[in-house]
């Protein structure tokens, strides 16, 4: 482990490992930076357990890795995680009209305070049939219309976040490097750059096999 940290459980908090920067520097600081080498079955860190990250989490990629649901023993399943440069929360599910053709959706008690910028997507099930939305989301419902009783309609309605967290740490698509890492690389091996052109690179990462880095 590169980095170990045990609590012992005795009193309200307890914490394993803290780091902390003083936050005056004129470069970029690091809290705890841990790195591991060679071999993709070593982790630079890692959690048994819940995490709870009180910032922003940056991130080259991110996946669920579970054991696989049809051969557990032998297997993992990996799905990559849903992306948006919009912080975007995302809704759905399914109904079906009644004989007049409609039917009211209603979302969870927080839809409104927490969402903004609706976006609507409908698929009528089973039948050919035409669907729109009726009736705009309003006091955290809205209504659906088909052309046909009785239709089958899948929704997904998407909201961007407006909770006062995401009011004061929205997502910056594109971002200049800062002085420092200009002409530096998070991952050079893919740039036909050298290791030591890497982000945060320290000279025991020589030689390490990073994915490919030479």
């Amino acid at each position: 482990n590169g980095i170990f940290g045990y609590a012992g459980g005795i009193g309200q908090y307890n914490v394993g490992v803290l780091g902390a920067t003083d936050g005056f520097s004129s470069v970029e600081n690091d809290g705890v930076f841990a790195y591991a080498m060679n071999g993709l079955a070593n982790y630079a860190a890692y959690f048994s357990g819940d995490v709870y990250v009180g910032g922003t989490l940056s991130k080259l990629a991110g996946t669920f890795k579970i054991d696989h649901p049809l051969d557990p023993g032998n297997k993992y399943l990996i799905h990559s995680f849903v992306e948006s440069p919009d912080m975007m929360n995302i809704y759905n599910g399914n109904v079906t009209t009644d004989a007049n053709g409609f039917v009211t959706v209603i979302l969870p008690s927080y839809f409104e305070a927490e969402n903004m910028e609706f976006k609507y997507q409908l698929t009528c099930i089973g039948t050919f049939a035409q669907a729109i939305i009726k009736e705009e989301v309003k006091s955290n419902q809205f209504v659906i219309q088909t052309d046909k009783p009785n239709v089958k309609v899948s929704w997904t309605v998407t909201g961007v976040r407006q909770d006062e967290y995401a009011k004061h740490n929205r997502v910056v698509p594109e971002l200049e490097k800062s002085a420092r890492d200009k002409g530096k690389y998070l991952t050079p091996q893919y740039y036909g750059q050298p290791l030591e052109s890497m982000i945060h690179f320290l000279p025991c990462m020589k030689g390490s096999s990073i994915k490919g880095v030479r």
